[in-house]
């Protein structure tokens, strides 16, 4: 004999509640409901929020929160990741980032300066964090961001 094939008894089984067959049963006449109220009726179900007319909590409440219709969600690239995707390019195009998967297409690249830059490349990107563009200039390269989308902070 094994655990799974264990059961109870017949005679141990729960019987299912039969409501309404007379009042000799224990639930007959209002078959468990109570007297009278919406939840007595036949098919009555009151949503979770309901409060009997009342004004709900969740209405009561003022709403909460912004949603900024302006905000630009940049994709990230780390330097050296990009140097070890393209690690024979001396221009990298925007193109070629979309194509090595770092985003896609048409969504604003930012080049970030974690990992490091060893030879001179000219990296055309939306924007640039002020470290990168830094580290691209020193090893001899050109940070290219797009026109029109840079802030007058971003080109110091």
């Amino acid at each position: 004999m094994r655990l799974h094939e264990l059961y109870p008894f017949y005679e141990e089984r729960k019987s299912r509640k039969r409501v309404g067959r007379g009042s000799g049963s224990g639930l007959g006449c209002t078959a468990g409901k109570g007297n009278k109220g919406q939840k007595s009726r036949s098919g009555a179900s009151i949503s979770p929020g309901f409060e009997g007319g009342q004004m709900p909590l969740q209405r009561r409440l003022p709403k909460g929160g912004f949603k900024n219709p302006f905000r630009v969600v940049y994709a990230a690239v780390n330097l050296d990741r990009l140097m070890d995707a393209l690690p024979d390019s001396s221009d990298i195009t925007l193109e070629q980032i979309y194509a090595a998967g770092f985003g896609k297409k048409g969504l604003p690249i930012k080049i970030l300066a974690r990992g490091g830059i060893s030879r001179p490349v000219v990296i055309q990107a939306h924007r640039f964090s002020k470290q990168a563009a830094e580290m691209i200039r020193q090893a001899g390269g050109q940070p290219m961001p797009m026109e029109g989308t840079l802030r007058a902070a971003d080109n110091e």
